[in-house]
This record gives C-alpha cells, sequence and structure tokens, in this order.
C-alpha cells in the first residue's frame, strides 16, 4: 500500500506522542491485570489454610444455614454461599462493611459443618491482596477519588484514548511495510531494530485484543457519560434500567426457600450454567435480592469470572441476568461480548492463562516503545568524546524504569510479604499498602539516582531475588512449622509458587542481558554505564556480569 511520506509522517508523529504518554501507566495496568486472571487464586494463597474453612456437600447447605442462623441471627440480612470452591469457606457474612467493595479492615464470619455435622465457625480477617492487585490493575496505583469515581480509573480513561489513538496511528504508519516486516526480528541489525521488530511484531499480532480493552477501559470510565447520553438520545423519559417494584411488606429469612430449591431453579435458567457463589442482599428489606455467579467454561461471560442472575430470593422471580438471549436485547449482548473479551472470562483455565499472556505482552509493547522513544532521542558518539545525553531523555528513562521495573519489583516484594508479614501485624492488607508503595516509590527514587541503565539492572535482580524467594518460604514453611508462615495446600497455591519460579529466572536472564549491554554495548547508548578509569575497577566492570 502506497501513502505519502508527509502522510506518513504526521501519523508517526501521533503514535510516537500519545504512546511515550500513556505507555508507563499502560504498562502497569497491563502487568497488573495479567496478575488479576488469577485474582481469587492470589487472595488464597496470600491467607493461611486456617483462614478459610473446608467446603461441604451442597446437599448439606440448607442444614449449614439452619444452624448457621441459629447462633448468628444477623445473617437474616444476608450472607454468601460458595458451592465446591476451596478458595472460600461454604457460608461466609460481615457484621457490618465488606462484601463486593474494598474494605481493608473487614471482619468476615465464616461458617462450616464437620465429618460429625457440627457447625463450626470462625471470624476472620480476609486477605485483600488480590482485590489490592485488580486495583493497581484499574487505576495505575494512582490514589484519590473524584466525586464517586476514582481518580486513576478517569486517568486510565484517558490514557486508553490516547491508546486507541496510538493503536490506529500506529497501524496506518506500518502498512506500507506491514507484510513485509512483520515477522522479521533482524537481530544483527542492532538493538534497536530488534527491538523495533519485537515492538511491531507484539502491537500487530494483539491488535484486536488491544482494541477491545482500549474501548472497554473507556467506557468503564466513563459509563456515567454514556449512560447520560443513552438517557437523553435513546430512552428519552423511560429508566435506562428497570427496577423491580419494592415488596409492600418486607419478609424475613424465615420465608425463604431451601438453598437447594434456589440453586436449582439458578441451574434451569440458562442450559450449560452452574451456580459458582449465591449472595442474598437486604432479605429484611423491600429489595430482597439474590446475586448468583453462573458459570459456563462454554460461553463468553460478561464478568471478570463467571456471568449473573439477580433472582427475587422469596419469589424466585428472575430480575435480571447477563447471558439469558432476549432479556438484555441486542446492544446488551454487544457490551457483554465486549466485557467478556476484556475480562478474558471464556475458556476455562486454558483462556485465563491465555490472557495472562497477552497481559504479559502488552506491558512489554508499552515499555519496548519507550526504549525506542529513548534510543531515537539521544545523542550519537560522532568522534572520541562521549555525547552528554539530554536532560530529558535521562529524565525520561530514569522514569519509564523507575515506574515500569518498579511496579513489578514491588508487586513481588509485596507477595512475599504476604506470608513473612502475617505472623507480624495486626491487618495484613495495610502491609500489602506499605510494601508496595514504599518498594515502588523508592524504586522511582533510586532510578533517578543511580541513572536508568544501573537501576534497570539492579531492579531486576532485585524481583528475581524476590521471586525465588517464594518457593524457599514455601520450602522454610515446611521445614520449620514454628516460623507462622504456610506452605502450599492445593494444587492452585503450588502454581503461584511455580509461576514466582519462572519469573525468578525470566528476570534474571533480563538483569544479565541488560548489564551485559550497559558494560560491553554502545558506549554513548542511554542505556551505557561509563567504565572507571582504574584498572582494578575495569576488572570489576568486566565480571559485573
Amino acid at each position: 500500500m502506497q501513502i505519502r511520506s508527509d502522510v506518513l509522517r504526521i501519523y508517526q508523529k501521533v503514535h510516537l506522542w500519545t504512546g511515550i504518554t500513556a505507555g508507563i501507566l499502560l504498562f502497569i495496568c497491563f502487568f497488573a491485570g495479567a496478575l488479576t486472571m488469577f485474582k481469587p487464586q492470589l487472595s488464597a494463597w496470600a491467607s493461611p489454610p486456617t483462614d478459610i474453612l473446608p467446603q461441604i456437600p451442597v446437599t448439606q447447605v440448607d442444614t449449614l444455614l439452619q444452624k448457621a442462623l441459629a447462633q448468628h441471627p444477623e445473617i437474616g440480612k444476608g450472607f454468601t454461599l460458595h458451592l465446591d470452591d476451596n478458595k472460600y469457606a461454604p457460608l461466609t457474612w460481615y457484621q457490618s462493611g465488606g462484601g463486593r467493595e474494598l474494605n481493608l479492615d473487614a471482619q468476615q464470619w465464616q461458617a462450616t459443618l464437620d465429618e460429625q455435622g457440627k457447625l463450626l465457625t470462625q471470624k476472620v480477617q480476609p486477605s485483600q491482596l488480590g482485590t489490592l492487585i485488580d486495583q493497581l490493575h484499574r487505576t495505575a496505583g494512582i490514589p484519590g477519588d473524584v466525586g464517586h469515581e476514582q481518580l486513576g480509573v478517569l486517568v486510565m480513561g484517558i490514557a486508553s484514548i490516547l491508546y486507541f489513538m496510538a493503536l490506529v496511528s500506529g497501524v496506518i504508519f506500518l502498512l506500507p511495510t506491514l507484510v513485509k516486516n512483520l515477522f522479521a526480528l533482524r537481530q544483527k541489525k542492532g538493538a534497536s531494530r530488534f527491538w523495533l521488530d519485537t515492538h511491531n511484531l507484539l502491537g500487530i499480532t494483539a491488535l484486536p485484543f488491544h482494541i477491545v480493552i482500549a474501548i472497554t477501559v473507556v467506557v468503564f470510565a466513563f459509563h456515567d457519560v454514556f449512560y447520560d447520553a443513552l438517557s437523553e438520545f435513546v430512552y428519552g423519559e423511560r429508566p435506562v434500567f428497570n427496577r423491580v417494584a419494592p415488596l409492600k411488606q418486607p419478609l424475613d429469612i424465615s420465608h425463604l426457600p431451601l438453598l437447594s430449591d434456589i440453586i436449582a431453579t439458578a441451574n434451569r435458567h440458562a442450559p450449560g450454567y452452574q451456580a459458582q457463589s449465591l449472595t442474598f442482599m437486604g432479605l429484611d428489606s423491600p429489595r430482597p435480592a439474590v446475586r448468583i455467579e453462573m458459570y459456563n467454561e462454554a460461553a463468553l461471560m460478561r464478568g471478570p469470572i463467571a456471568d449473573f442472575l439477580s433472582l427475587q430470593p422469596y419469589s424466585l422471580q428472575p430480575q435480571f441476568s447477563t447471558f439469558t438471549p432476549g432479556e438484555t436485547g441486542l446492544w446488551g449482548r454487544v457490551v457483554s461480548v465486549f466485557f467478556g473479551l476484556h475480562f478474558g472470562s471464556f475458556g476455562g483455565m486454558p483462556g485465563r492463562w491465555l490472557y495472562f499472556f497477552m497481559g504479559l505482552s502488552g506491558a512489554m509493547l508499552f515499555y519496548s516503545g519507550n526504549l525506542l522513544w529513548l534510543e531515537k532521542r539521544r545523542q550519537q558518539q560522532k568522534g572520541t568524546t562521549l555525547p552528554q545525553q539530554p536532560r530529558t531523555v535521562r529524565l525520561m528513562a530514569a522514569t519509564t524504569v523507575g515506574c515500569c521495573l518498579g511496579s513489578v519489583a514491588s508487586v513481588a516484594m509485596t507477595l512475599l510479604a504476604a506470608k513473612w508479614l502475617h505472623a507480624w501485624v495486626d491487618n495484613s492488607n495495610y502491609a500489602y499498602l506499605w510494601s508496595y508503595y514504599l518498594c515502588f516509590f523508592a524504586a522511582v527514587i533510586y532510578s533517578f539516582w543511580r541513572g536508568a541503565a544501573r537501576a534497570a539492572i539492579h531492579l531486576l535482580r532485585l524481583t528475581a531475588l524476590a521471586c525465588v524467594a517464594m518457593p524457599l518460604t514455601a520450602i522454610a514453611a515446611t521445614c520449620f512449622p514454628t516460623l507462622g508462615i504456610w506452605a502450599p495446600q492445593t494444587l492452585s497455591n503450588l502454581m503461584v509458587e511455580l509461576v514466582a519460579l519462572l519469573f525468578a529466572f525470566g528476570c534474571s536472564y533480563s538483569a544479565r542481558l541488560t548489564c551485559q549491554r550497559a558494560y560491553h554495548g554502545p558506549a554513548d547508548s542511554i542505556w551505557a554505564i561509563a567504565p572507571k578509569a582504574n584498572a582494578q575497577s575495569t576488572t570489576s566492570n568486566a565480571s559485573a556480569c
């Protein structure tokens, strides 16, 4: 395809400046987003085995509710039932707060039955590690609220608009050479060419994924604006959402049908779907509801993990569902498809692993984009004297390394701290927050202090050490039970340790490559470390990698 060179230059500038403006925030969100594919597994991994009461057969859930209600009448307001999922206790409820929103101080009650049918209850502080990583994914770690919205979500909405512009302009810029150079990874033509080929390959091969992510994040961030527009131009006087009429006389939990009947009703609602968890809300209010997570591995589901079905818990009349054909209309199905493609909630565990790697490749796309921007603006050596790199380039390099690699190292340190701090602090959820932000700002400061090249090597090594320390912690927990830490008890917990080990190898190898480039690559590179003058230092530099 032929496009005029002046037009291509315009699209190239748009691609460069939109990418560099939003790249660092998008890196953090994509890296954290990859981890949120296993959000429940991470929270379960960070919880001591004693903090999750064992599951029971579905046939015993009615007995469990009756016995728990007799001892804890507050259950009559609302509770959650988890079915055959060892990441949760079978019956949970909150005396105050908790539930779906992030609450670092939440105290959760749990109940189950032992082998003799005796009621067991306990109060725990549930780990919010998975939810905090999800917050990092949605806000890039930017704190604060604007009205009822999170500031970070709004910022990421703007960043996603730039992200979409970068995608479109990047594709147009590549069109003339797309077919010829798409799968070319030309290592022999220098590091810059290799990074450019890698950047192009990651972007083009995952283009549909990136377009879906960009559009859906804009919708998530500015949904109020879209709803107002729909109300103004489409629905007019009609309400955008149909609310069920309230009960004339509130009922109480004694009128609730058997849980087994509610589960059977939900499972009959759509073929192939199975109830996964049931959250009863406002049981003593005029608007009672049970929100049921419905799972179907063969379907494209709207939620992060499952579809949703809402029933009136006393009459079992359906109120809302995200998966029943015809109930949500054409636009509802379009929205469901886009949301499902954003969350990666299809294909079961293989689908979640696919999105995990897609998230990491997206993070790599933004990081490589920043590296290319920096390389393009450095001063190249033209004689025997090394040039002084522009201040803006040095600052941008330090920001890129400090924020991108700093966020990766901070998450790794927080995961490691999750087990070691549990025995030493009253509230592990606050410890997660302190651990992440202290490590993150320390990494940014270190990057500005020591320079991008040294910081990149050291932060990659720090991440590798933190990751390899996770499986070592599990070994220590097995050998020394009195330490107050715990070893993996389930296959999903063990997978967290194994993935951490793979990350350790990956980061260690990346640190070695970065070190070799810093000491033995082009001396005028922004990533070069200038050799010291004396012979002893020269020997030290040679063996640094």
